[in-house]
Parts: structure tokens; C-alpha cells; sequence
């Protein structure tokens, strides 16, 4: 066994990886689907959003034609409504709180209705905002990725100079570099953060990472304010033997490199163990088997009652032929000549609960050997403890520690997004960077009196 690439052929790629979530194909679609909402007073799919989007509103707009209504209800709560209706996991979000699922019927497909509206915006560049008159403030922000964006536009709005800082080629963070393609593609990426730059009032310096090119001092004495979101770090070391052997990856590097190099050029094993059950696994596991690899099995140390990631995304895996196993944990890679053969996985048991009330899972003495050539570690990421750690910020293990949703212990610095919470969903860094706008501002207008 060894990694290869190159199995597919270009419309095998492109048949792989076209769309999961298709759009609706008509006007009436989308209105059959949308004249279904019964607009629920005080609606349980609003206040299940992390953003707020008023979700009977912008329904009730699609169903009187009022599709620039309907963007700009969903726009002016989330920016990246466009992405979030492609990637949040909104089983356990809005759809997931639909009162339709009490009465056993399908819920709304409130994404695919939101996709329908923010997809008409963006392709034809709807101006839904106007910038307020500049007023000669100007704030820093350190990436280009879900909060850096929503908290930019937020300032630019209110008539602030914002200038944003990306260490990476391309906006839009984990949107652009880290989520399946079938799910949301580099291009709908790239329009989405022109889109929200397009309000005027936001440069997007590229190639330039804090620590390495620029600097927090630097960054303090030049702007009125700075917002750091620069997400978090790589996947955790699993710290067992055999882990640094050729074929073991690291699920976002995995990911990134698909969305940058091109599926061609990426190799996959012919029998490959994802390590994990939260979206980033599924992700690395489907895209995995959609290169061409035999099999593709997922391992997690606990039960499918505890899984992170949603029902519907495993339904995806398997659907896709990957197969699961349970209650397990790697414990040793083995390999010849330098290259991964095989994954030891020590078999667990659920314990006593905790105090929270969760059974943790405990080891027995029954192992499991899987013949591989490819593990892929998906198993949450560390934050930039590294990065933090050469600044005078308050931290708690690399996560930045803030008061008020965003305020750091250091005078006009607001922090948002994974880098604070160690890696939420997107529309969760959406809602940071409001929040750290809404702070900005009044820090600076109080600084102005």
C-alpha cells in the first residue's frame, strides 16, 4: 500500500465534488418550500441563530418577491449569509428548531431558501449597504476569516478606515481553506469576501502575518484600535508512537491543500483512518474516499450519542462508504521502511459519569489492528499559544481571555472568533466580530469625549 494521486479523471473530480446542498432550480421551488412557513411568533429558528437572523422575515420577503428584502434581512445580521447557508450545521441550529419537527413533518429548509436569497446578492453585487461619511478613525484587524470580515464590515459601516491583515493569499479563513468543497467552493469564496469589501472603506493586506511581518506594538501606536481574529492553530498531536511516520496527516493541512493545490495533485492511501467525529474529520474522510481511496474509516473514542458533528454529516460519510467504529482510541502506528502499515487502536468502555453527568470513556484490555497507509488526525485544533505567548496578553492556554465577549486586558485591543474560543462554528466567529465592532466603537467614540 502507498499514498498515490491522480486516479480520477477530471469529470470524476468534478462529479465528486460538485455540489451536496444544489440550490433550488426555479423560482416556484423556492416558493412552495417558502409559503410553507407558518412565521412563528417569537420563532424558536430566530432565536436558535448565534446571529439573530430574523428567519420568518426573510421567508416572508422571498414569498412576495421581495428578494433584495430578503438578502439585506439576512445580510444585515450575518455578512456571510451566503457561506453560513452552505456550511452551518443547521440540524442543530434553525431547521433543527423548526416547529415543524414537533409535528413530525419536515422542517423548512431554511438554508437552501437563505442560500436562494444571498446568492442572487452576491452574483449581482446588490448594493444593500452604504458606508457612513469616514470619521477619521482607523482600526486594525488580524484576519481575513469569518469574525475579522463581520467585525470590518460592521466598522466600516459606521464610517471607520479599516485595514485588515491576512497571512494567507485569499479572505475568508476557514471558509476559503478549511470546509469540503462539495460543501462551499474556493470561488463562491472569493466572491463572498469581495462582496463584503466591495462597501468600501476595508484593505485587505495579504501575505501578512502577526508575528512574522507586522506586529501588535506596531499595530497599537499606528491605528485607534485593534481586533485580533486570527482563528486557531493545527490539529492536536495524538502523542502516541509511530505518529510523525509518512502517511500520517494532519486533517486541515489534508483539507488546505485540496482547496489550494487541486485534487490532483493531492494523495490519499487506499485504506485510510480518519482520527475524530466532528466536522473537520467527516470532511477529511469524504473528500478522502471521493479521491479514490478504497476504504475510509472513522474512529472516535466515544458513542454516536456524543458525536460532535450532526447526524445529517454522518449520513454523508457513510452514504459515501465510509465505515465507523466506535468506543476506540489510536493508541500505536506501525510502519516499514518509514511508512505508516499499521494503527493499533486500544478499545474503550464508558466509565462512571462526571460531574457534568457524561460517561467518560475508559480503556479496556482489548486492542484493534487496522492495516492503513494514511491516518489522518482530525481531532480538534490548539490554539496559537506560541503567538500569544510573545505578546502581553491575558491568556488561558493559548485561548485569548476577554471581558465583554471581546475585550482584552490591553487598552484598545478586542479579540473574537476560534482564537478566543478555541473553534466554534462559523457563524459563531460571524457573531464575534459584531460583538467585537459594537465594542470598538463605543471605545472610540469614548476616547473621543
Amino acid at each position: 500500500m502507498s499514498l498515490r494521486n491522480n486516479r480520477l479523471t477530471d469529470q470524476e473530480y468534478g462529479q465528486q465534488f460538485s455540489d451536496i446542498h444544489p440550490p433550488f432550480e426555479t423560482r416556484d421551488a423556492a416558493l412552495v418550500e417558502a409559503n410553507r412557513c407558518l412565521f412563528c411568533y417569537d420563532a424558536p429558528c430566530t432565536k436558535s441563530c448565534p446571529t439573530s437572523i430574523d428567519v420568518p422575515k426573510f421567508i416572508k420577503q422571498i414569498t412576495t418577491d421581495n428578494i433584495k428584502g430578503s438578502a439585506y434581512t439576512i445580510l444585515s445580521s450575518n455578512i456571510m449569509g451566503g457561506g453560513c447557508s452552505r456550511v452551518c450545521p443547521v440540524e442543530k441550529l434553525c431547521e433543527g428548531a423548526c416547529v415543524y419537527n414537533l409535528m413530525e413533518e419536515e422542517a423548512i429548509p431554511i438554508a437552501r431558501l437563505q442560500r436562494y436569497a444571498t446568492e442572487k446578492a452576491i452574483q449581482e453585487k446588490w448594493t444593500l449597504f452604504k458606508r457612513m461619511p469616514d470619521n477619521g478613525k482607523r482600526v486594525a484587524v488580524i484576519g481575513a476569516g469569518p469574525a475579522g470580515l463581520s467585525c470590518a464590515h460592521a466598522l466600516s459601516r459606521a464610517g471607520v478606515a479599516v485595514t485588515i491583515y491576512e497571512k494567507e493569499s485569499k479572505g475568508g479563513g476557514l471558509m476559503t481553506y478549511g470546509i469540503a468543497a462539495y460543501k462551499v467552493t474556493p470561488a463562491f469564496c472569493e466572491d463572498e469576501v469581495n462582496y463584503i469589501t466591495s462597501l468600501g472603506g476595508i484593505e485587505v493586506k495579504y501575505n501578512q502575518e502577526l508575528g512574522k511581518d507586522i506586529s501588535l506594538d506596531t499595530l497599537q501606536r499606528n491605528y485607534d484600535a485593534v481586533y485580533l481574529a486570527f482563528g486557531v492553530g493545527l490539529t492536536r498531536q495524538l502523542e502516541i508512537p509511530g505518529e510523525h511516520l509518512e502517511g500520517v496527516a494532519d486533517a486541515i493541512r489534508f483539507i488546505y491543500a485540496i482547496r489550494t493545490a487541486g485534487y490532483p495533485t493531492v494523495s490519499v492511501g487506499d485504506k485510510v483512518a480518519v482520527i475524530g467525529m466532528g466536522m473537520t474529520a467527516i470532511d477529511a474522510a469524504t473528500q478522502a474516499k471521493r479521491l479514490g481511496a478504497e476504504e475510509v474509516t472513522l474512529i472516535y473514542r466515544r458513542t454516536q450519542q456524543e458525536m460532535p458533528c450532526t447526524t445529517a454529516e454522518l449520513e454523508i460519510a457513510r452514504l459515501d462508504g465510509c465505515r465507523v467504529i466506535w468506543l476506540a482510541t489510536p493508541a500505536e502506528i506501525r510502519g516499514e521502511n518509514g511508512k505508516v502499515t499499521t494503527l493499533i487502536c486500544q478499545v474503550m468502555k464508558l466509565g462512571e459519569a462526571d460531574e457534568s453527568g457524561r460517561r467518560q470513556p475508559v480503556p479496556t484490555d482489548e486492542t484493534i489492528t487496522l492495516q492503513v497507509d494514511m491516518v489522518i488526525k482530525a481531532t480538534g485544533q490548539t490554539p496559537f499559544e506560541q503567538l500569544v505567548n510573545g505578546h502581553a496578553i491575558e491568556h488561558h492556554k493559548g485561548k485569548i481571555s476577554v471581558i465583554d465577549k471581546s475585550v482584552t486586558n490591553l487598552t484598545g485591543v478586542f479579540a473574537g472568533g476560534d482564537c478566543v474560543n478555541g473553534g466554534k462554528e462559523v457563524v459563531d466567529a460571524i457573531q464575534a466580530g459584531k460583538d467585537g465592532a459594537k465594542e470598538i466603537l463605543q471605545f472610540l467614540l469614548e476616547k473621543q469625549a
